[in-house]
């Protein structure tokens, strides 16, 4: 077992669909193939938008498809202590500030216009705390290249705990990633405008940089992304291996040949097969 470990983390807003599936497959073949460990992390931080069961059955379907956890499945839902201390740290050092701005309150705006970044405005009161931001952000996506970002002028001072107290997904994941000791993060590309802000709050907590690997999103007919949001249908788990291979194809890598009758056989076959200079570097596509 190398030193490499990944992570496949869904919220549990519905069960699996194509476009998690697709980053499951991703995440899963590269650490395998680089002999490490991948595992399984449920981010369940937004309660209104989460799903009873949904959790269980998402980790069932994994199963289904040849995917196991290599470590106890980590629930983001038991980790507000740790969230906690991160947020402590980050205003100790002085990196936050309370906010008082709605939605309303900023909209036409696209990048947080510093309203209270020198204290709350008269007649408003704190809702959220936010970070502040400075400096140049770089990294190299193993597949999509190089990303540079100012945050100020990208997204400005960002949210880190929301208005209804919940930890922002922007310092959750830094967190658990962290407590995890994830060395690689491979999941879809719609989320990379969010890793330089990530990368900002590891230099802020002195915590190491990770690699990334984004991949492309899948997409409807319409060019939206495949989401519960959007109503993508859950694959089969009952008939895996149509869907498990049109995710491997999807991510640009050759199927195997000849009879493939389990999903053992397919993982045994494919991952021999797997290259991730063959993940196509486009953002979105129809599967």
């Amino acid at each position: 077992m190398s030193d490499y470990r990944g992570r496949f983390a869904p919220s549990p807003t519905g069960r699996l669909h194509f476009g998690s599936l697709v980053a499951a497959v991703a995440s899963f073949a590269r650490a395998r193939t680089c002999s490490g460990a991948w595992l399984v992390r449920i981010e369940d931080l937004d309660p209104p938008r989460e799903r009873p069961g949904a959790a269980q059955a998402m980790i069932q379907d994994l199963a289904h498809f040849g995917m196991h956890s290599d470590e106890p499945v980590l629930y983001q839902s038991g980790r507000d202590s740790a969230y906690r201390e991160a947020l402590n740290r980050l205003r100790d050092q002085g990196d936050l500030f309370p906010c008082g701005c709605a939605r309303k309150d900023l909209k036409g705006h696209r990048v947080y216009p510093g309203t209270c970044e020198g204290g709350l405005p008269p007649g408003r009161s704190e809702r959220s705390l936010r970070v502040r931001v400075r400096g140049t952000v770089s990294f190299t996506d193993a597949v999509q290249g190089p990303v540079t970002e100012v945050l100020a002028d990208t997204t400005g001072a960002f949210i880190v705990r929301r208005a209804d107290g919940l930890t922002a997904y922007q310092l959750a994941v830094v967190v658990d990633d962290h407590f995890q000791e994830i060395t690689e993060v491979v999941r879809g590309s719609d989320l990379l405008d969010s890793t330089c802000r990530q990368i900002y709050l590891q230099t802020l907590l002195d915590l190491p940089r990770l690699d990334y690997v984004h991949l492309p999103i899948a997409t409807g007919p319409g060019g939206e992304k495949l989401s519960k949001q959007t109503n993508a249908q859950p694959v089969d788990p009952q008939n895996p291996l149509p869907a498990l291979v049109n995710a491997w194809r999807f991510l640009g890598q050759r199927a195997p040949t000849g009879t493939i009758a389990t999903v053992d056989q397919f993982w045994a076959r494919a991952l021999p097969l797997w290259r991730l200079e063959n993940i196509p570097r486009v953002r979105e596509m129809q599967p």
